[in-house]
């Protein structure tokens, strides 16, 4: 099977007609845009305050500077250590940057394609569950892989193949908060690669680049809460009554220090540099600046989807290409 995976997922990437993106939607100001009286968006720091409470689900509560000094001193060392942090997570399957390197294939006609995926049951199931979803919007659903498979096209299979590959190194963890927030950082992960896909052609970025760096961006974010679990109990409290800390200062230092981190990890699993750069400094490239964007709007469709903000809230002031990404978010399963 290794042999096709390398033929799809090495593939030339589709081209999106450019779209417009709003920029400055990631200013730790609020910026008011257009001709008109808008609203300002929401400030980042704001959004990431919510998605974080989101995380803790109602565990988060004051916490002590010498807790918090922990936590982000052992984060500050494991990103100087790439090797040990990376063992905190299952490592992602070898076979996805050996891909990344190997020689473009485009030759293969659909007809292979199905047959190819049509000899693996567990592929088959969630070729035709991706070709269904909303982002495909089939006029009739979609029932064999000859038909999943034509809709889906090259750079389609390709990302699912990315993602299932990924599901296991976000979605299986141990630990109180660790297991905890691996289903919901899971499902920011694939929003974020899907609207940094989606929005990559419209900077002149490549969009399976931008998919990957979405999948890998939440790798430190995991190993973050795998460090809480290992610190927190050490802290004499009794694991059932443990709150995380929940201090404006440690939640942005939290989140820088995931972000840093997932970027050492992806340069120790050998990813393509530029997504290795996109996740260390975004907005510094194309490839970084839909990875920025395409965080910010998986983040407002899970807090949306909470019940935390308004859509009107939450979009208001960011460009029309925006919303119409994040109309295209939807949960996997509606």
């Amino acid at each position: 099977m290794i042999g096709w995976l390398k033929r799809l997922i090495a593939g030339a990437p589709t081209v999106r007609p450019p779209v417009p993106v709003l920029t400055d939607a990631l200013d730790a100001e609020p910026v008011i845009v257009s001709s008109g009286a808008v609203p300002a968006p929401l400030h980042a720091a704001l959004i990431d305050r919510h998605f974080y409470a989101l995380l803790a689900d109602g565990a988060q509560g004051e916490g002590s500077a010498a807790l918090e000094r922990a936590i982000l001193d052992e984060m500050a060392r494991l990103v100087q250590h790439p090797y040990s942090a990376a063992g905190l997570v299952p490592r992602v399957p070898a076979v996805i940057p050996q891909l990344l390197a190997s020689l473009r294939d485009d030759t293969l006609s659909g007809a292979d394609l199905a047959r190819q995926v049509a000899q693996d049951v567990v592929l088959v199931a969630e070729v035709i569950r991706e070709a269904n979803s909303p982002y495909y919007r089939p006029a009739t659903p979609v029932k064999t892989i000859e038909s999943a498979v034509m809709l889906l096209g090259l750079n389609g299979l390709r990302m699912l193949l990315a993602r299932v590959a990924f599901r296991p190194v976000i979605g299986i963890q141990s630990g109180r908060f660790a297991r905890q927030v691996a289903p919901l950082v899971w499902t920011q992960s694939e929003q974020c690669a899907l609207a940094a896909s989606i929005l990559a052609g419209g900077l002149d970025a490549n969009a399976f680049d931008a998919y990957l760096a979405g999948l890998m961006h939440n790798i430190g974010l995991i190993v973050a809460f795998r460090v809480i679990d290992r610190i927190m109990p050490a802290g004499g409290r009794a694991l059932s009554a443990a709150t995380l800390p929940d201090s404006p200062a440690f939640c942005a230092s939290l989140l820088e220090q995931a972000r840093a981190l997932s970027s050492t990890i992806a340069a120790e699993w050998n990813f393509p540099a530029p997504v290795v750069s996109a996740i260390a400094t975004p907005r510094a490239t194309p490839l970084g600046l839909a990875l920025a964007l395409g965080d910010r709007m998986a983040k407002l469709r899970m807090l949306v989807d909470g019940g935390v903000f308004a859509r009107e809230a939450a979009l208001a002031g960011l460009d029309t290409s925006l919303w119409r990404c994040f109309d295209q978010l939807q949960p996997r399963d509606a």
